[in-house]
């Protein structure tokens, strides 16, 4: 699991030998050691945590170079629906086009076998698979790290590190009226006066000019993030939304609200209940792989159980591309389980993924019976603002 902390220098005035290193200190020194060698931009290390963040969204746990390199020469096209693309590059070192040009000629495949086992051997050397060839746990924690310092960037690249609550974009506008007699100077939304204002030409604002924010606060906020996980989701498209879901984790736990994180797809895959600890959420986001059926209905029953027993704010944000497809009437059994969250306290939004027309009519169904918000995500470079809007909308 990977730990970020502030470290206070502190003079020693005697010191002593330390014999062993073990147990939680050593893990943390090694994930430090791993966070130090992708901020100083070391390329290998950093192609290493790609390579086991690309497995994990693809659904393969292990390397078997044999088995790897048999599929490659003898049908690329289904080499590349089993690893993908972008996994395949980053082993090989070569893109789709070049490979497919001269994958017939022996002395070329032989290079790649050699690169194919090279790579393999690299990443056991570094312990980030076994000896089996099976992804370990600071394999996990290395593709941790690099997801985590991507979308750091990405968030940075965007204006969203420091972005508080802003106005809607992408689904229902904040809540604002006009300003009457009595109401507090406090709920006066500043932003939102002073465009009124100048939009009417004024440069003193009048009582007719001042918006008062509705939204009242409801103190602390407990989200659970609701990924599906399913066989058509992997690859690019699972990993966008794990870092959606790291942006989710990072504003939250900076704003003390807790954080819980389920995985899905015929069953519940991955959960964890909602915290505070940053470390442990990308720990879990990360390890999520692709496979199975979509199905909703376990995941609201399993919410219901890992919210607070308390007053506070509790919401589900759900993130599908799909309808659900397990159960005898699964549309029915959806919206019967969000309305037994809804009598529980607990919100629910849906951000739907490219959905076709029967998938967004249900999105909304589940969307309006969750008293939360629905959004439609085509582009998804759009979405961890997406994610963050939806958050801001209940914090």
């Amino acid at each position: 699991m990977v730990h970020f902390s502030s470290q206070t220098i502190t003079q020693l005035k005697e010191t002593s030998k330390i014999t062993e290193t073990t147990g939680k200190l050593a893990s943390q020194i090694a994930e430090q050691k791993l966070m130090h060698s992708v901020l100083e931009n070391n390329q290998q290390t950093i192609d290493h945590g790609k390579i086991i963040q690309e497995a994990l969204s693809r659904g393969i746990g292990s390397f078997t170079p044999d088995i790897m390199f048999e599929h490659i020469v003898k049908n690329y096209s289904l080499a590349t629906q089993l690893f993908g693309e972008t996994l395949l590059k980053l082993l090989l070192g070569y893109d789709t086009s070049y490979l497919q040009r001269n994958l017939r000629i022996p002395e070329f495949a032989r290079e790649l076998k050699q690169k194919l086992e090279q790579r393999i051997n690299e990443l056991k050397d570094q312990g980030l698979l076994d000896n089996e060839g099976f992804i370990s746990d600071k394999g996990i924690d290395l593709a941790a790290v690099v997801l985590y310092v991507e979308e750091l960037e990405s968030l940075h690249a965007q204006g969203l590190i420091d972005k508080g609550a802003t106005q809607a974009q992408y689904g229902e506008k904040s809540d604002l009226r006009n300003y009457k007699k009595g109401d507090s100077y406090k709920s006066v939304a500043v932003r939102a006066t002073i465009s009124k204002t100048a939009k009417r030409g004024r440069t003193k604002a009048t009582l007719q000019d001042i918006s008062i924010n509705t939204k009242i606060s409801k103190g602390k906020t407990t989200v659970i993030y609701a990924l599906d996980a399913s066989a058509s989701m992997k690859g690019t498209k699972l990993e966008l939304c794990k870092k959606a879901g790291i942006a989710l984790a990072y504003k939250a736990i900076s704003r003390n609200d807790s954080v819980g994180i389920i995985s899905f797809a015929s069953r519940i895959k991955t959960s964890i209940e909602p915290t505070t600890d940053f470390s442990e959420v990308l720990h879990h986001i990360t390890k999520i792989s692709a496979a199975e059926q979509t199905n909703f209905n376990n995941v609201i029953d399993k919410t219901l159980e890992m919210f607070p027993n308390d007053k506070n704010t509790k919401h589900l944000l759900i993130l599908t591309d799909a309808l659900p497809t397990v159960g005898n009437e699964p549309e029915k059994e959806t919206i019967n389980a969000v309305s037994r969250a809804t009598n529980q306290r607990i919100t629910t939004s849906v951000i739907g993924i490219n959905l076709d027309a029967k998938g967004t009519k249900l999105a909304e169904s589940i969307a309006r019976a969750g008293k939360g918000r629905f959004f439609v995500v085509k582009n998804l470079s759009e979405l961890d603002k997406i994610v963050l809007e939806d958050y801001y909308a209940i914090a």
